[in-house]
C-alpha cells in the first residue's frame, strides 16, 4: 500500500483562507475609501502569518482583523470550489 503524503499545514493553511473568506464583512473605512473585504482574526497566528506572507491578507498587528487581498479572494474561490468538488456526492 503506498503511503499518501499529506501536508497538513497546507490543509490547515487552505481552510483558514477559505473560512476567513466564508465569514468576512465589507468595511469601507479604508484611508483611500475603498471597500475592504475584512474577517476577524479568530484563527492560529501560525497560518495567519503564512497567509500575510503570500500575500492572501494583510494584517496589522494591533487590528482585530485582516483584510484580504485581492489575490487571496481569488484563491479562497478556488479552495471552496475544490472542497465543494469533493463533497458534491453527500
Amino acid at each position: 500500500m503506498d503511503e499518501m503524503n499529506i501536508n497538513y499545514d497546507e490543509i490547515l493553511e487552505e481552510l483558514t483562507l477559505l473560512m476567513l473568506y466564508l465569514t468576512s464583512f465589507r468595511d469601507n473605512r479604508n484611508l483611500k475609501g475603498e471597500d475592504n473585504l475584512r474577517a476577524w482574526k479568530g484563527y492560529p497566528f501560525e497560518f495567519l502569518n503564512a497567509l500575510d506572507s503570500k500575500k492572501f491578507i494583510t494584517q496589522s498587528r494591533g487590528a482585530k482583523s485582516v483584510v484580504i487581498t485581492d489575490e487571496g479572494v481569488e484563491k479562497a474561490e478556488k479552495i471552496k470550489e475544490k472542497y465543494m468538488e469533493f463533497w458534491k456526492d453527500y
